[in-house]
């Protein structure tokens, strides 16, 4: 398997601690994919929210479409920031055996980066749609 000794010669607490290793090493590698989902996600709430105002341009009172694309951008930027909270907390909380933990510099700036998209997408949406 994955230790160095076979099997039938550990005792049963080995087997359980190589056990447990390997599950929290799966379960690092589940909270990456997770939190990329998350993204995927925060990403479409920020595609909604300008096909949103794409769709309903035209509608009055004016400001209702801009506000229904703010509420989703918005929304996009608080589930992208708490899936980074929440995947940073528990990567911190887990070390890796056989794994390398995941390196969560890149997946904090992506957040970020997608925020500012989102900010910037909401101001696109005020000042420069007629």
């Amino acid at each position: 398997m994955v230790g160095d000794t076979p099997n039938s010669e550990k005792d049963g607490n080995e087997l359980a601690e190589e056990r447990t290793d390997l599950a929290e090493d799966r379960t690092m590698m589940a909270v990456e994919r997770t939190m990329a989902s998350w993204m995927g996600s925060g990403m479409g709430l920020i595609g909604l929210g300008l096909g949103l105002r794409a769709v309903f341009g035209e509608f009055e009172p004016w400001w209702v479409p801009r506000a229904m694309a703010t509420f989703f951008m918005l929304l996009a930027i608080v589930l992208v920031q708490s899936a980074k909270n929440r995947m940073c907390g528990a990567l911190a909380r887990m070390s890796g055996n056989w794994v390398d933990p995941p390196d969560t510099r890149g997946i904090v700036y992506g957040a970020y980066g997608i925020s500012l998209g989102a900010l910037v997408m909401i101001a696109g949406v005020w000042l420069f749609f007629g």
